[in-house]
């Protein structure tokens, strides 16, 4: 399965430490130029994650048509993971996914790749995770935080 990320998931997932989920999950991840730019932008060192494969989509103009209402990163994303019949596109923005799923792009967001990672065997529980992400200010509501750790069995 082609799986293609927007920033959010990887630069998140990398600010507690556990990107590697990413290869571990999903293999190599693609992910368009402006995503690949914002990660620099935040520091993130792309020479470490060898299982970010970095690819241009072809379609410029649906690039920018989709620019008009989401950032770069979003719309490059969105176009990519279209272009490739992507099984998946890691994004976590309401308007991006919003937008994805428009396209008939199958969107999962954070949480959902921490419930993968638990239902893998690769983390044993989702918690601590979820406060990790929150005191490293990646926003979530109290009620989807309690919805999504009682979805896990950890309410």
């Amino acid at each position: 399965m082609i799986v293609v990320s927007d920033t959010s998931p990887i630069l998140n997932l990398n600010a507690i430490g556990y990107a590697g989920l990413f290869e571990l999950l999903y293999g190599p991840l693609l992910i368009p130029p402006a995503v690949a730019l914002e990660l620099s932008r935040y520091g993130f060192d792309l020479a470490t994650a060898p299982w970010l494969q970095v690819r241009q989509p072809s379609n410029v103009a649906f690039v920018a048509s989709l620019c008009l209402a989401l950032d770069p990163g979003e719309a490059e994303a969105i176009a990519l993971a279209k272009e490739v019949d992507a099984g998946v596109l890691l994004i976590d923005e309401r308007l991006g996914r919003r937008a994805a799923r428009a396209q008939g792009i199958a969107v999962v967001g954070l949480l959902g790749v921490l419930a993968a990672a638990k239902h893998q065997g690769l983390i044993p529980t989702c918690a601590p995770l979820v406060a990790a992400l929150r005191q490293a200010d990646f926003w979530l509501s109290d009620d989807l935080c309690r919805q999504f750790l009682a979805s896990q069995g950890e309410a």
